[in-house]
């Protein structure tokens, strides 16, 4: 798999696509709604990219860039193939992967100077400890991160925080938790949870991480994700996330479709294996109306953007 996240112009996300699943997308696109794809490495850096727009019957536009505005390139193919070669070459970070183009400096205009954010310190220290609690749950991106710096400290009568300043932001505590992140060993206990998650999955209990904002906004919708063939659910929302950030502790909550307390009680057995397979701790007293806790947890997930 190529550690790269793939965006497309119809609002699909694809994340550690393999070559080949990489090179549909390049040849698939042309048509109304979906003419462009982005590709960001993960973890994704602020203007590090890859990009193509296509329409049926004309070139390929064929971009990347590698941080400063002086680092924007571009080229016209005329078919996928050179296109799929370059993008998968830039994915792998190989040597030489861009000589066989003749690349051209793209002039994006001058760099926009953003002046810095006029907050006082406790301002600051609020907008900066949330973000950082968002970030360290590992499941926004940098857009999502600059939509909440811009929209925290917002009231009827101020808007302190411009977008732009939002994601100057964003941006930097971003690089700061990927180089923190860099100095991680081995499988993290977030990517043992995604393990055991997935094997849920595959047993027919419909499992997400990170899902809704709350307990009720989880309850009403859990249903709808599930195929007609799921027999039950297990999941956690986004307040459960910052618990767990905090060191709290990761609440899970779980149940059957059916609404009984067998089902229920059935699940949480097998989220409680599940997650003793993949190598956490848990706390449950097999209760099916008391949720199952992930304890003696280190969140530490890997940022991916």
């Amino acid at each position: 798999m190529l550690e790269i996240v793939v965006k497309t112009e119809n609002g699909q996300r694809h994340v550690r696509v393999s070559a080949e699943e990489l090179a549909g997308l390049v040849r698939r696109i042309g048509g109304e709604g979906d003419r462009f794809l982005v590709v960001h490495r993960i973890p994704d850096l602020p203007d590090v990219f890859a990009q193509v727009w296509h329409e049926a019957g004309g070139d390929y536009t064929l971009e990347h860039r590698d941080g400063a505005a002086s680092r924007h390139f571009q080229v016209l193919v005329d078919g996928s193939e050179a296109v799929i070669e370059a993008m998968t070459g830039w994915a792998r970070q190989g040597s030489g992967w861009n000589t066989d183009l003749t690349w051209s400096l793209l002039d994006v205009g001058p760099t926009r100077e953003v002046p810095p954010l006029a907050l006082d310190e406790d301002e600051r220290e609020e907008l900066e400890k949330r973000v950082r609690e968002v970030l360290v749950g590992g499941y926004a991106d940098r857009a999502e991160l600059a939509e909440l710096a811009e929209e925290y400290l917002v009231t009827p009568d101020r808007r302190p925080v411009s977008r732009e300043q939002a994601e100057v932001l964003a941006d930097r505590m971003w690089l700061e938790r990927v180089a923190e992140q860099a100095e991680w060993q081995g499988e993290t206990d977030p990517e043992r949870l995604t393990r055991a998650f997935t094997a849920l999955q595959e047993a027919g209990i419909t499992a997400r991480e990170n899902f809704t904002c709350c307990r009720s906004c989880g309850q009403s919708e859990i249903g709808g994700e599930g195929g007609t063939d799921a027999r039950g659910f297990v999941y956690f929302h986004s307040q459960c996330t910052d618990s767990a950030t905090a060191g709290h502790g990761l609440t899970l909550l779980y149940g059957g479709f059916d609404g009984s307390s067998e089902t229920t009680a059935a699940i949480g057995y097998e989220v409680v294996a599940a997650l003793e397979a993949a190598g956490l701790q848990t706390d449950w007293d097999r209760d099916p109306g008391r949720a199952i806790t992930v304890i003696s947890l280190e969140w530490r997930r890997r940022l991916v953007g």
